[in-house]
């Protein structure tokens, strides 16, 4: 998942989108890192001098700094122009950039009491500050005579294309709004970013809250003796001696799942699971849930829009809630058909033991592997040895980043992190130049978000002269010391997807910080990552990771024509546990203010019964009170973007696929026509220019295996 950013405010976002400033703030004490730009190379945080007590006067200096250069801009006496207005709106509030970028790394990877508390108290500051100058009727003034004019001014394309941005943004944020409505509208605006901030800490804290504890040994049959070891090791840490703890994820399904025999413990860790945030309790998020879906439901409304989802979906490329609901119902029949299709193999291979069970949501991954071993004579865990973590990494994504752009990676350990775990690498390109800094943190921690996302700590832009500095964040089991970190295919799929979108933030080629990078719609943002997956099964890519990690030999033709064989197996279940989570989130995005139901578990079951997706064995991927996706502010109404991206790069994978492949000719071409644009095109107009037509859906359909 990449972690989308906006203007100034996007929910758990380190926007690095206003970037580093040339100048120190005389108003913070010197002693303060934030007082000055980092001397690091491209202005990398100084993450060994960063104390928690230096946020909150950085941040107060930062709002400040930048509303007195929005005032100065905004009373301007001399006429709009697009330097004295919209550039210069471009180069404000640096300081408040590179403390927010330190500031949300660290709340999504490295979180504490303090910084957690401070980022509640922030939310709806951070709102005020952004409608402050969202809806200052000077500034957007000036912005209107510009937008006015626009043919007049003889502005270069991405200049063109940044103006008629901040016209529609200052729009959307409510700059026609009468005076009173302007009031409203604030207070929604505060309301929303306190909500959301809240829902996200409770997901966080309900995690940890919510751990799984079993009493024996016996019970975590199936699990390996080093896991179980490690069960009551952190049950240890949590004071709960002679117990066992397995941590829960952020997904509904568990990956203990997978091979837990005891059917109680499956099902106990399974509802352990589901009913997160909707147990009681100080965590509990169902009435946040309700509120947020109120309150976005009267903002929208406010601005003119019949429901969020009709506003959030008119600056995507889904551009419509018809055009979202067709894509999600033409493929909701065929998906559940498939999944139905796959539950009668898994109720065979139940009775075939004797089970004396009808198959549940606990038993699915476990007997389904069983299935695909039956039918493949393939077990996933067979995998294993061969995707080791540091090979996955550096001979799989760093090589295929090789044969298709030239550009090499070396690891240096002189810059400081924030954890010991977390790996910082150099970027080069073919002829030596320097292209970006890339930080990797692979494992999950207490105090880590689950996930996995790519950000930005400093973002490209040819205007304030700064090359990116890009981090991918995963959440993998790490192993006892001295043992390796041995992936699933599905962890090898997520390594390959947060690379792809690290490219899209190391090539960005732009001027104004408005636009680098992954400063696309969120429905779009996701076609480089899933794009890149494709790499990840190329035969000339596995051959260079896909190794055993002891013995160093290539993982089997025998094995890896199993695996091929088997790439559509369970897809019924994946695209229907999707498919549930991406209705559930319109569903709720789509409802007026007045429409708004009284208990969430309630509305959830009659939504997915009403678009055909009530089929037990497979819940939703996500349940709205641990939905962090679709209420925590990222992805509200836009959970559907994966699969809408995907349409996009299954058809740009034909593309690849029909030119070659892996060739260098091929990654120059993407890199130059999409990679490196940014936001500086439309993103319809963008896809159809590197395809050279628009996307079909074929090629989902047949990836999925629901033709």
């Amino acid at each position: 998942m990449n972690r989308p950013k906006l203007l100034l405010i996007a929910a758990g976002v380190a926007l690095a989108t206003l970037a580093f400033s040339k100048s120190a703030s005389a108003a913070l004490p010197a002693s303060n890192p934030f007082a000055k730009p980092s001397t690091l190379q491209y202005g990398y945080p100084a993450f060994d001098k960063i104390k928690n007590e230096h946020f909150a006067p950085a941040f107060d200096e930062g709002m400040r700094e930048q509303a007195a250069e929005i005032t100065k801009i905004a009373n301007n006496k001399a006429a709009p122009t697009f330097d004295n207005t919209i550039v210069a709106m471009e180069r404000s509030g640096q300081l408040l950039g590179r403390v927010r970028a330190v500031f949300y790394t660290l709340t999504g990877s490295y979180t504490n009491d303090t910084l957690q508390a401070l980022d509640k108290d922030l939310a709806p500051k951070f709102a005020a500050h952004s409608d402050a100058i969202r809806l200052n009727p000077a500034l957007f003034a000036r912005i209107k005579t510009l937008h006015d004019k626009r043919a007049t001014l003889g502005l270069d394309a991405e200049s063109a294309f940044l103006l008629e941005r901040y016209y529609k943004d200052f729009v959307r944020a409510g700059a026609n709004l009468s005076a009173a409505d302007k009031v409203k509208l604030k207070d929604y605006n505060g309301k929303l970013a306190a909500l959301q901030t809240q829902f996200s800490q409770n997901v966080l804290k309900e995690v940890n809250a919510s751990a799984f504890v079993v009493d024996t040994r016996a019970e975590l049959a199936g699990l390996s003796d080093k896991a179980i070891d490690a069960a009551a090791a952190e049950a240890t840490k949590r004071g709960l001696e002679g117990k066992f703890v397995i941590p829960v994820v952020n997904t509904t399904q568990q990956a203990p799942l997978a091979v837990l025999t005891n059917r109680a413990t499956r099902e106990k860790l399974l509802t352990t699971s589901m009913i997160r945030g909707s147990r009681g309790g100080e965590f509990d998020n169902r009435d946040v849930v309700l509120q947020l879906a109120k309150l976005r439901a009267e903002r929208a409304e406010l601005l003119g829009y019949e429901n969020y989802a009709a506003y959030s979906l008119e600056d995507q490329t889904a551009k419509n809630t018809t055009s979202v609901n067709k894509l999600l119902g033409d493929l909701t029949a065929p998906a559940v058909r498939n999944a139905k299709k796959e539950a009668a193999e898994i109720q065979a291979v139940i009775d075939a033991e004797k089970g004396g069970f009808q198959l549940a949501a606990q038993d699915w991954a476990i007997y389904s592997d069983k299935v695909r071993t039956a039918k493949y004579a393939f077990d996933a865990n067979q995998l294993k040895p061969y995707f080791e973590f540091d090979n996955v990494l550096e001979k799989g994504t760093f090589f295929a980043a090789t044969k298709l752009w030239g550009i090499t990676f070396k690891r240096r350990t002189d810059l400081p992190t924030y954890d010991a775990d977390v790996r910082v690498y150099d970027v080069f390109e073919e002829n030596g130049a320097h292209l970006a800094i890339f930080v990797v943190d692979p494992y999950a921690r207490p105090n880590k978000r689950g996930g996995a996302w790519m950000s930005s700590l400093v973002d490209q832009s040819f205007l304030l002269d700064k090359k990116p500095v890009i981090t991918n964040n995963l959440n993998l089991t790490k192993p006892a010391a001295g043992e390796p970190t041995l992936l699933t295919w599905d962890e090898v799929r997520t390594t390959f997807h947060e690379f792809g979108h690290a490219t899209h933030g190391w090539f960005s080629k732009v001027k104004y910080p408005r636009f680098s990078g992954t400063s696309v719609p969120r429905d779009y943002v996701e076609l480089p990552s899933q794009v890149y997956e494709m790499w990840m099964a190329w035969p000339e890519v596995m051959a260079s990771y896909a190794k055993h990690y002891q013995t160093g030999a290539v993982m089997p033709k025998e094995l890896l024509d199993k695996l091929r064989a088997s790439q559509k197996f369970n897809e019924g279940y994946r695209t229907t546990e999707y498919l549930a989570a991406a209705v559930l989130d319109q569903r709720w995005h789509q409802l007026g203010s007045k429409a708004i139901p009284t208990d969430v578990k309630t509305f959830e079951q009659q939504a997915l019964k009403d678009a055909g997706l009530d089929f037990a064995p497979v819940p939703p991927r996500y349940s709205s009170t641990y939905f962090s996706h679709a209420m925590g502010g990222g992805y509200s109404a836009g959970y559907y973007s994966y699969l809408w991206a995907e349409r996009l790069d299954a058809d740009a994978g034909e593309w690849f696929k029909e030119n070659g492949g892996l060739q260098r000719k091929n990654g120059d071409r993407f890199r130059t026509m999409v990679l490196s644009k940014g936001g500086t095109v439309d993103a319809v107009e963008m896809y159809r220019a590197f395809r050279g037509r628009d996307p079909v859906i074929e090629p989902l359909l047949e990836r999925r295996g629901l033709n």
